[in-house]
């Protein structure tokens, strides 16, 4: 289990990876005190070979190692993608492509929803991980022998479990459910986050517009803050603080000291100001400009009861198709095919879910087919002329 800490045996181990046709692919990296994920070491397998690569190494260049990443000929197989995929995005700026994604073909596959990679692989392989070095500081060096194991663990037993899932999906003929979900893990908008979409990440029932414009300048100043100084999004502001703010308004140093969810005294520093300044680029937005509040509308009488036949159908379709019920339905969609039916603009109603459940769903609410209790089990059944 060497660490690959130089350029010529990395150029070495990439231009064996790219002779295959797949590789598995995991990474360690730290992240509690910084925005950026700092990555400390990056593992990759095939059935042939291994390897550990040392990113913080001094003459790792990690250019090829992008360059495998963006082959079209080699797939890669991660388990839980999208962390890995951050980071080699912000590192590399490309997104991996071809891509699969073990937890998301084990939910298709029936595994059950967001299975770990430990449950995954004593379920396929029967093999017991150990787990113990899980909150290692990857950053520290020399890394141990017995941490060194369980990073390579990490992909080698990657490769049965890729190989057991891709032969379930092609046998059940769901190969192409899981390419309709890796165009949203591949896509780059994914990762690209601009902080001017920042606000949509916080859960906030507002009440005015220029409370919601506050936010959105807030939320964007916090996201460009957080970025340039490389620290969590809460260190620069919390959340409850940035809700407060939007109701509360401050405008001067006086009021923003006052405010419960800042800390005392920092509202003198020179952050506080440029923040006080975006307050009032904010509430200075002309009324015509103002954005509008998300809509909060009422469900219809019945809705409600609707839904709830909706998930009894979820559980009874998910069950016959072996699938976790989550990957073909959000509880968002089915509020929405309770209220609007055909007109609901969800994923349910798309592609391969509008197969396996949509229609089902939509036939719920049309009457035309009934939920009937027999032989202490509830079935789908057509429904009376």
């Amino acid at each position: 289990m060497n660490l690959i800490q130089t350029q010529s045996e990395l150029e070495q181990a990439i231009a064996a990876f790219e002779q295959a046709d797949f590789v598995t692919v995991d990474t360690e990296f730290i992240r509690e005190t910084t925005f950026w994920p700092e990555l400390c070491l990056i593992q990759m397998a095939t059935p042939d070979q291994t390897a550990l690569i040392d990113p913080l190494a001094e003459e790792i260049d990690l250019a090829p190692f992008f360059r495998l990443m963006a082959n079209p000929n080699v797939t890669k197989v991660f388990h839980a993608a999208r962390q890995d995929i951050e980071i080699i995005f912000h590192l590399g700026g490309l997104v991996p492509s071809p891509v699969f994604d073990s937890q998301i073909a084990a939910m298709v596959c029936g595994f059950g929803e967001s299975v770990s990679y430990d449950q995954l692989v004593q379920k396929i392989t029967g093999a017991h991980l150990d787990k113990s070095s899980r909150f290692t500081d990857w950053r520290h060096r020399p890394l141990s022998a017995k941490q060194l194991e369980y990073a390579l663990a990490d992909v080698t037993y990657l490769i049965p479990v890729y190989l057991h899932l891709r032969a379930q999906l092609e046998r059940e003929d769901r190969a192409h459910w899981l390419k309709e979900e890796a165009l949203i893990l591949t896509a780059q908008d994914t990762y690209d986050l601009k902080p001017e979409d920042a606000w949509k990440r916080l859960k906030m029932r507002l009440r005015k517009p220029q409370e919601l414009a506050v936010v959105q300048h807030v939320a964007a100043w916090r996201e460009r803050e957080a970025r340039s100084r490389n620290v969590p999004r809460g260190r620069v502001l919390k959340d409850d603080a940035i809700y407060e703010i939007a109701q509360q308004q401050p405008v001067d140093a006086t009021a923003l000291g006052r405010l419960r969810t800042t800390p005392k005294g920092w509202e003198r520093s020179s952050t506080a100001a440029e923040l006080l300044a975006t307050i009032k680029e904010a509430l200075a937005t002309p009324k015509d400009k103002l954005p509008k509040l998300p809509r909060h509308t009422q469900a219809s009488e019945g809705t409600n009861a609707g839904a709830e036949l909706l998930k009894v159908l979820l559980r009874i379709v998910a069950e016959q198709k072996s699938v976790a019920p989550k990957m073909l339905a959000s509880s968002d969609d089915i509020e929405q095919i309770a209220s609007k039916g055909e007109s609901a603009d969800v994923p349910a109603l798309h592609g391969w879910r509008r197969e396996v459940f949509g229609e089902q769903a939509l036939k719920l609410i049309r009457g035309e087919v009934a939920l009937k209790f027999e032989k202490r089990r509830i079935a789908v059944v057509d429904a009376p002329n």
